[in-house]
């Protein structure tokens, strides 16, 4: 049930939106690819409402209506009571044929308005030429009586129809046009509040079931999701596990390995159980390492997360005053927060002091390169990216280059050094499979006789984020030593030799295996990613390329050569 007045309201009866804030709506939601409405459709709102007011103004339509509001959605609902006999308005009629799902709460007197029933009719015609989504709630009335118009509500539609009759001889044919309507809308699939507990938990079902239709705050993640759906499985079960508690999971690995894409995944899963209180803190040491000052940095992403839960824009001056904000205004929330790419302990604190300070039932997810930063927060599970194996990595490798599951016949041996070069990591599988598409045989050859000597350079400076993270310089040099001379030794043997060079390797071996740029195996031999590895010897002979005396280590047989005989 809706108003009849010739203004448009945006969103819901509240206030008149401005041009300006109609182009705006109408970008966001028309710019959408992935959006399954009509695209060529000017919407204006996400749902519409009709609804019997009498029957549920003051309780359920109202909390609705909320749940919508609070989720994100804007939704149209009239404040206002019709009068009897009125005629459908012009505007309410664009609200309509501007709403892209209508909700029709089929309550025990809806069938008493003639009102609803014209809406209605309208709906259903709107449904056919813009492709709505037409969504029925039975509000304690059987479907079964609304699609036949029996008992009760068959008696209240013969009431409002001999109604009519008295006042106007032509009514049979409006008879006819309300009776298809309501078993049309009755032959849709809806909700039954009569299967639900209680009226929060349908409330609650709709609203999740209208966020999935129209893609409300659903991430962008990777074009090719091979393998992210077990993950997803698995970090979600585990939080199902920990519904009692403020849960805070981290996921670990090394650069590319899939970390920021598993969480977009996991947010696009479960965020809708949250009514509104999410937020998605992307790329933090982005963000401070470009800032200004750190400090510029930390305050804009205080910002974002006090906005995000709480739907009103924030103004923070300072780190001191976002804590304070963080601290009284979302204590006792039930909230999911992803806090992406997070470098050091002090990012989280400033943003996240306490985590207790949440509700119970919240989900903190940390995505990090350094595995002892999520020991030092306390993580109740830490999940470890590993590399995909060869059957993923073939899958991913090739659609990326061929768009298809498997290699084109003619370059499957040539595909098979490629994904063995990659090794498993989910990034650069993507860029060298972007970078062979449509490529001929000759230029593939020429690529791989490339990558054996010079590193792609996109790959390497994405993984060089971790190196560039290492604070202590000695650390760096343990690293730098271990990919050149040190890859398949015993752990043992390469602390004894570094610590007699004075490079305190325990504790360095001990960071580049929590930064995720060295593994230690079963038999404590040092391992690394090639990828890593190469990274590393890049960085070697990045001052002098072509010049091997100058470079710090010597780590090819060839450049070895090369320098004695000069020497001679």
């Amino acid at each position: 049930m809706s108003s009849s007045s010739d203004d448009l309201l945006l969103p819901g009866f509240r206030f008149h939106p401005t041009e300006e804030e109609l182009i705006s709506f109408y970008l966001r939601n028309n710019l959408n690819g992935k959006n399954p409405f009509k695209s060529d459709h000017p919407w204006i709102y996400d749902v519409f409402i009709s609804f019997r007011g009498e029957d549920t103004r003051a309780n359920f339509v109202s909390h609705l209506y909320a749940a919508l509001s609070n989720a994100g959605i804007y939704t149209f609902l009239d404040d206002k009571k019709l009068k009897k006999g009125k005629k459908l308005g012009t505007q309410l009629k664009k609200a309509i044929e501007g709403s892209r799902i209508c909700i029709i709460v089929l309550s025990p007197k809806y069938a008493g308005s003639s009102w609803c029933l014209d809406e209605l009719v309208h709906i259903m015609e709107c449904q056919k030429t813009y492709g709505q989504e037409v969504i029925p709630l039975f509000y304690y009335v059987n479907p079964s009586s609304v699609r036949k118009q029996t008992g009760d509500f068959g008696k209240v539609l013969k009431l409002t129809g001999n109604e009519k009759m008295s006042k106007a001889r032509k009514t049979e044919a409006l008879m006819s046009k309300w009776r298809k309507a309501l078993n049309d809308v009755a032959n849709l699939s809806g909700f039954d509040a009569s299967n639900s507990r209680n009226e929060a938990e349908l409330i609650k079902k709709l609203t999740e079931d209208i966020s999935t239709k129209l893609d409300i705050s659903l991430l962008s993640i990777t074009k090719y999701p091979i393998g992210l759906k077990s993950w997803v499985q698995t970090v979600t079960n585990f939080i199902d596990d920990q519904s009692s508690k403020v849960c805070m999971i981290g996921i670990w690995g090394m650069g590319g390995s899939g970390k920021t894409t598993l969480a977009k995944a996991i947010y696009n899963q479960i965020h809708r159980r949250f009514e509104g209180r999410t937020s998605f803190i992307e790329s933090i040491r982005e963000v401070c390492d470009n800032s200004n000052n750190n400090s510029k940095g930390i305050t804009h992403l205080q910002q974002q997360l006090l906005s995000d839960l709480l739907k009103i824009k924030q103004k923070i001056h300072s780190i001191a005053s976002g804590i304070t904000k963080i601290e009284t205004r979302l204590r006792g929330q039930k909230a999911f927060i992803v806090f992406d790419d997070v470098t050091k302990a002090d990012q989280l604190e400033n943003l996240c002091a306490n985590p207790e300070l949440f509700g119970s039932g919240s989900v903190l997810i940390i995505t990090t390169r350094d595995l002892h930063l999520l020991k030092s927060l306390g993580a109740d599970r830490v999940f470890t990216m590993t590399e995909m194996d060869e059957n993923q990595s073939f899958e991913l490798f090739s659609w990326h280059t061929f768009r298809q599951p498997s290699p084109k016949e003619e370059f499957s041996e040539l595909s098979r050094n490629v994904v063995a070069y990659c090794g498993g990591l989910p990034l650069a599988l993507e860029i060298l499979g972007s970078y062979l598409y449509k490529r001929t045989e000759q230029e593939w050859k020429s690529a791989l006789s490339k990558l054996e000597k010079i590193p792609n350079n996109q790959v390497l400076q994405k993984l060089r984020i971790s190196y560039d993270g290492l604070e202590d310089h000695t650390i760096k040099d343990i690293f730098l030593d271990i990919c050149c001379f040190f890859i398949g030794k015993k752990r043992a043997y390469v602390s004894d030799i570094l610590n007699g060079c004075g490079l305190h390797a325990d504790i360095g071996i001990a960071v580049l295996i929590d930064r995720s740029l060295l593994k230690v195996e079963k038999n404590n031999k040092l391992r690394m990613h090639d990828l890593l590895r190469d990274m590393g010897r890049a960085i070697v002979g990045e001052s002098s390329p072509k010049e091997p005396a100058k470079h710090s280590r010597l780590c090819f047989p060839e450049d070895v050569l090369e320098v004695l005989s000069n020497e001679t």
